[in-house]
Order: structure tokens, then C-alpha cells, then sequence
């Protein structure tokens, strides 16, 4: 098991072109033996402290294996809609781990 987690920057006035990503986006993982844990957007009074900017979303998700997010992120389905993804999102950080 494979945990990523994604720390996603919006570009301003672009958040429903993102939503309209995700609506196509988060259903494929399952696609791929994968599954969205959390989609958590945090409020300004939810940082005790803060060194960054605030990300618009943090994302985590478990794929079975290494070889399930890449066939996921090569999904056909999903490709025909990146233009979307870059529309919307100035920046993402991605953190890739495992369970310890």
C-alpha cells in the first residue's frame, strides 16, 4: 500500500473548473485499486502555525501498489480532462509514503 498526499494551490476564480476536474478525477482512482481517505479543504482557523501558504485542498489517497498510481495518473479518461487541472491549479506539492 502506497499513500499520496497532495497539497493543491488554487488559481483564484478557478475553483469550479477544479471541482469539475475532480468530479472526474476522484471516481477513476477507484479504477486503479485506489481510494480517496481525505479531501479536506481547512479553514484559516485551523493552523496553529503556519511557514506556507494555505493550500486550497489536501488530498490523501492508498493505491495497492507503486505500479496502480501510474496506470491511474496514464488513464485515458482522466488525461482528456487535464486541460482542466492546469486551468485551475497554480501549484501542487505531492508527498508519497508508505504505513509504518
Amino acid at each position: 500500500m502506497i499513500y499520496i498526499t497532495q497539497l493543491i494551490y488554487i488559481v483564484p476564480g478557478q475553483e469550479d473548473v477544479f471541482d469539475q476536474f475532480e468530479s472526474i478525477a476522484i471516481p477513476i482512482i477507484t479504477k486503479y485499486n485506489g481510494r480517496l481517505l481525505f479531501r479536506v479543504r481547512p479553514a484559516d482557523n485551523a493552523y496553529i502555525e503556519s511557514h506556507s501558504d494555505k493550500p486550497y485542498e489536501i488530498h490523501l489517497v492508498e493505491f495497492n501498489s507503486q505500479q496502480d498510481f501510474e496506470n491511474f495518473k496514464l488513464d485515458e479518461e482522466r488525461k482528456k480532462f487535464l486541460h482542466l487541472k492546469e486551468q485551475s491549479i497554480s501549484a501542487s506539492i505531492l508527498f508519497q509514503g508508505i504505513k509504518l
